[in-house]
Order: C-alpha cells, then structure tokens, then sequence
C-alpha cells in the first residue's frame, strides 16, 4: 500500500505542467543527441548543467534523467536506418537493425526497437520503485564509518568504468580526489591547493570541470575525426510489426530487459554491457545463429529492451546510495549537489516528492518517446546532413554562456577552456575521464566521513573494522578490485609464459 501511495505522489509531481515539459523537452533532447553521432548522452548532460541552476531541482533531473534513457531510443534509429550507430550502446542494433533495413524492413526494425525498449523502459521503472525503498532503509542505518566505506565502494567501482589501463583509471581517480580537495579546509577554513587564486578559494566549479571534460573535449575529438556523411532519406513505411515478428521478439525482448536490469545496477554496467550481453545470449540460444547479422529480428529486440533497461536501473544505486553507476549518474549526482541536495538514502526520506518524481517520470518519459519516436524518424535522420564545423561552434557558444551565467565570473570560463584541453589530452594518452569525475565527486564526500568517524571514534581506525556493515562495505570493495584486477593479472602470466 505504501508503494501505491508513494507512487501516487511520484506521479502527481511529474505530472505538472512544468514538470512535464521538461519531461518532454529532456527526451526530445536525448533522442536528438542519441540520432546525432559523437555527442552523447555524457557530453550533453555536463553541457546542460549550468541551465540547472535556473531550474528547480525536480524539474531539471526529470530532464537530465529524460536524455539519458532518450538517447537509448535515437541511438538505435541511425543505427537502424544508415548504420551509423548515435550511441555506443546501439552498436549492436546495427548489426542486425541495418540488414533489416537492406531488406525493406526499415519500419519494423524501428517499431520492435521502439516496442522492445518501451517495455523494458516500463520494467525497469517498476523495478526502481520496488527495490529503492528497502535499500534506501538499509542506508538510513549508515554512520560516518559506513559512508567512507561505501565511498571507497564507488571509487573502486569507478575503476570498472574505464575500458582501458586499470593503471591509467586508478590515476584518473587519484587525479579527480586531489582536484576535490582544492578550496578551503571544511574544519580548519585554511586554504588548500588553491595556488594563492581568489578564485579557487572555494574549490573547482563542477560544471566548468564536467562541461570541459566532458563537453568540449568530446567537440575537439570529433573536430578531429570529422568525415563525410552521406545519407540517403527514404521514406520509412510499415511501422508495425507483423505477427511472425511479434512471436519472434516477445522472449528476446522479456530476455533482454531481465539483463539489462540485472547489469544496470553493477558499477560499470549500464547500457552498453546490458547491450552487448544481450545479443550474445541471443545467438548462442538460438535455433538459427547464423541468421544473426543477416536481419535477426532477436537481434534488434533483445538488445534494444536491454540498453534501456540497463540506462534506468542505475538510477538505483545513484538514488539510494548516492553512488553512481556510471558517468551519467556521476554528472546527476552533480546536478544534486548544485541544486543544494545531498545524494543518498536521506533523498527518499526528506524529499520524496523529487524521489519519486524521478520514478515516475522514467515511466511518462518512455511513454512520450514511443509516441514522437517513430512519426519523427524523417526528422531526425534529416538532422544527420547537418556538417559537424557548422553544428559544434554553435554548442560552444552555448556552452559559454550557460558556464559564465553560474557566477557571472569569466575565470569559470578560462576554467572550462583548461579542463577542455587537458580532457582533450587525457583522450590522446587513452585516459577514461569518467573516473576522475567520479573522484572529484566523491573525493570531498570521503574526507568528510573520514575525519568525522575519526572525531567520533577517538582517533581509532579499527572503527572501520569493527563495524560490520563497514566492514562488509570494505570487503565489497576489495572483492570488485580483485575482480576488476583479475584480467590484468592473467595477462602478464601469460605473457611471462610465452616469453619463456
């Protein structure tokens, strides 16, 4: 009963005007962004922070929230239609997606991506709404020793995010600790780090780090790498499947949103891994593998239910904890802090109404994707002929203004070029920046509960120890170490091997 209540505020608070609205404008964006290649959900979402701060706080979630799982769908109506996938996530649609396309089947690779992600998108929310309570109780039990422990959590899992060096992503968040610790002392008010700059007297601006990290590093890449497109628009008919194609779908798609909301939730999972995962348990169980990459219509529905189940369910861990589970949740985190909101389990218990807004906007959300998605498909492949020298000029400006609006201090500008640069160069030496932001959020979080367990305790370590759901936390975090150290490990055996 009390979930129905809940659930009932939750839709009440998403359902006003203007919580709606950017509702719609959060998925308009993210399909836009998911459509285009080489933006990202990431890349827009750190640009967007700044409009953030003019929002209210429910307001600009459910918009951030909405880009996230809306890239999920654009992605794959590239992927789909010119091979070329918006998202990373999507990858694997086109293998299948395009075929089906090649065939004349354009229209009903569309709409079983469309059905298939909107199911798993209604799964995945209802999901969300049952298990974040009894995590958000279990965390309400948490002291200061429990909260430095389920840090170290998140900066160890953060290292799970990064695809490359676990060397390289172990310096990337010891780099985002000590840029979080810029500012000034929160006990003793003496400055620290702040090279003797005014301006720095209060730490680094998130959203200048977040925007040129994130946002215009990503814009010099693809400056880069830019190439011609060329797109052929043909008219997409036949937007329903038929009944040979629903038979094929229904348990790819039931499949595919049971991994993807299984693989959500783990630090590192999300999206893409839900994707891939999906289209391998497909062809490995079915009758016909080597239909796969010749238009497998499982190979379009298990994957599509599993990249957007994956994007909601970790929202868990980020509305429960407070840990992210991924880039994305690490820049909502952020969007949090701005708005003067702690993230954790306190969220659900003195804001409910933003809590479970969220929730049910998840739901609104895909339901607003499925009816634009497929009447806009001309529009948004339209988009595609758009050249990148005239489209990313214009998103720095845009990312210029909303910066300098925060403050009104031009420093936060010179910031944001310096982090652009410097995110720039962490990419050509193949340095992931999503564990340097999650550092640099969790890293002021940690020293935080860590003196103030220290206070508490006398000055004693072994209380970290001695408590168990601390200790418990802290061997989580070395069994994700070991887990994450593991391949490395048996790589350099390996190679002694053949060496010898």
């Amino acid at each position: 009963m009390e979930l129905i209540d809940n659930l009932t505020l939750g839709f009440v608070t998403a359902g006003h005007p203007w919580n709606l609205l950017f509702c719609l404008i959060g998925v308009i964006l993210g399909t836009l962004i998911g459509v285009l290649p080489g933006i990202g959900a990431t890349a827009t979402i750190a640009m967007l922070l700044p409009l953030t701060f003019q929002l209210e706080p429910v307001s600009s979630l459910i918009m951030l929230a909405g880009i996230y799982y809306g890239a999920q769908y654009g992605g794959s109506t590239t992927a789909i239609l010119i091979n070329m996938p918006g998202e990373s996530s999507s990858a694997v649609t086109a293998i299948d997606g395009y075929q089906m396309a090649r065939k004349g089947r354009a229209g009903a690779a569309l709409a079983i991506a469309a059905i298939g992600s909107f199911f798993a998108g209604t799964v995945s929310t209802i999901l969300v709404a049952v298990f974040a309570p009894p995590l958000t109780a279990v965390a309400l039990q948490f002291g200061s020793a429990e909260y430095f422990s389920l840090m170290i959590v998140g900066l160890v899992s953060s290292i799970a995010l990064a695809h490359g060096s676990v060397i390289k992503a172990l310096g990337m968040v010891v780099l985002g600790l000590l840029l979080g610790l810029v500012g000034t002392d929160i006990y003793t008010g003496t400055p620290r780090f702040n090279l003797g700059i005014l301006e720095l007297s209060d730490g680094l601006n998130f959203v200048a780090l977040a925007v040129g990290v994130f946002g215009i590093a990503e814009i010099l890449r693809n400056l880069e790498n830019e190439h011609e497109r060329d797109v052929m628009i043909k008219k997409v008919t036949n937007l329903w499947p038929t009944r040979e194609d629903w038979k094929a779908m229904t348990a790819p798609i039931l499949r595919g949103t049971a991994i993807g909301s299984a693989l959500g939730i783990l630090p590192g999972g999300g999206a893409i891994l839900a994707s891939f995962a999906s289209y391998t348990v497909e062809k490995r169980i079915s009758k016909t593998p080597e239909e796969f990459g010749k238009g497998a219509i499982a190979g379009v529905a298990g994957p599509e239910s599993a990249n957007n189940a994956g994007a909601q369910t970790s929202f868990i861990p980020m509305l429960t904890l407070g840990i992210p589970a991924n880039p994305v949740m690490a820049l909502m985190i952020g969007a949090m802090i701005i708005q003067g909101i702690v993230p954790g389990p306190n969220v659900a218990t003195e804001q409910p109404a933003l809590f479970w807004g969220i929730i049910a906007s998840m739901w609104i959300g895909n339901l607003m994707l499925i009816l634009l998605n497929l009447p806009l498909i001309g529009l948004w492949v339209k988009l595609l002929t758009i050249p990148y020298y005239m489209l990313f000029p214009a998103i720095i400006a845009f990312c210029s203004i909303g910066v300098y609006s925060v403050n009104s201090n031009v420093f936060d500008l010179y910031a944001v070029a310096f982090f652009g640069l410097l995110g720039y160069g962490l990419s050509k030496l193949r340095c992931e920046p999503a564990p340097l932001l999650l550092g640099f959020v969790l890293g002021p979080l940690l020293e935080e509960h860590l003196r103030r367990a220290m206070i508490m305790s006398r000055g004693d370590p072994t209380t970290f120890v001695t408590r168990p759901l601390s200790l418990g936390l802290l061997l989580l975090a070395a069994a994700v170490l070991v887990v994450v150290l593991l391949p490395s490990i048996r790589k350099k055996r390996d190679e002694v091997f053949v060496e010898d």
